[in-house]
């Protein structure tokens, strides 16, 4: 599935829930993120924007990646893609993302709230 393209936030489920979650609700914002995947193979470049932020990894499916938490945290975690679905384990969360009917959707795991974002 190809993942390549720019897409605009939709809807989104727990969103302040899962922010308190992981310690972010100071980051909580009406903006709508915009999600730019550029998609080359296996390698991708993921960026997520809104307004005077901007949250980017690059990454390759099937290899172990350093990548950067929403605050700037460096990690690093295996890429796996399930199917169609990217999976990558971030420290407080599970990231999963897939294409369902045209739309990108996003979810942010976590043992209390989960975030789920659709995205078109």
């Amino acid at each position: 599935m190809a993942f390549t393209g720019k897409y605009e936030l939709e809807s989104q489920e727990n969103y302040e829930e899962f922010l308190e979650a992981i310690g972010l609700l100071k980051a909580k914002t009406d903006h709508k993120v915009v999600t730019e995947v550029v998609q080359d193979g296996n390698n991708f470049t993921w960026t997520q924007t809104i307004p005077n932020w901007t949250w980017s990894n690059s990454f390759t499916v099937g290899q172990e990646c350093e990548l950067a938490t929403m605050t700037g945290a460096k990690f690093t975690a295996p890429v796996t893609m399930e199917g169609d679905k990217i999976s990558i384990q971030f420290p407080q969360y599970h990231f999963t993302a897939e294409i369902l009917e045209d739309k990108l959707v996003m979810v942010r795991d976590h043992s209390s709230h989960d975030l789920i974002l659709n995205i078109t």
